[in-house]
């Protein structure tokens, strides 16, 4: 099923529709649909570089809309939708855990795994559990996903087919390092100026 989803997804990357459909993957991915707008992203700017900004831009916007949705789910829904979600991705059972770090992380637990491959829904869904200030939520959101889409756009802008092939094989290794170059970053301003 997930390759059908994932073919259905490169094929409609290469259509006139294309933009539209990055909309709704990046919105829909950020509730509940399993495949990130990678997908989609990627063999888009591969087709049309100069176009690599605003493509990620839609990514973006998309992936914050559906995650008021999501986090709309964990916020009057957690039982009736919420809970399976996090079930199917196996994330139901540390939700306790997990909201322990999220009352006292929330911000940066949402800007720090909001780049990386960790299913954005998982964060979603549990901002709005644990009721973290809805603007703190999109202000973080918007941080996590435009740092995730423009950094996969610029390196394609930047680099073309050759990085493709890379990103998609070492996503999470090319996100990590993104947030540790980030965090050292934090920590070198913090204690040197």
């Amino acid at each position: 099923m997930m390759r059908r989803l994932y073919d259905w997804m490169m094929n409609l990357a290469r259509s006139d529709r294309a933009p539209h459909a990055l909309f709704a993957v990046s919105f829909i991915e950020s509730s509940f649909f399993p495949i990130p707008p990678d997908v989609m992203l990627v063999p888009m700017v591969i087709a049309n570089r100069l176009k690599a900004w605003w493509y990620a831009t839609i990514a973006t916007v998309g992936s914050v809309i559906g995650g008021v949705f999501g986090y709309a789910i964990g916020y009057f829904f957690f039982e009736q939708i919420g809970q399976p979600i996090l079930e199917f991705y196996g994330k139901a059972d540390g939700v306790t855990e997990f909201l322990n770090w999220f009352n006292v992380w929330s911000v940066w637990i949402i800007v720090l795994k909001g780049m990386t491959p960790f299913p954005f829904k998982v964060l979603t869904i549990t901002a709005g559990m644990a009721h973290m200030p809805l603007l703190e939520f999109i202000a973080a959101s918007v941080v996590a996903r435009a740092m995730r889409f423009y950094l996969v756009a610029g390196l394609l802008y930047y680099f073309g087919e050759p990085i493709r092939e890379f990103i998609e094989k070492r996503l999470t290794l090319v996100t990590t390092v993104f947030v540790v170059v980030l965090v050292l970053g934090f920590v070198a301003v913090k204690y040197v100026f």
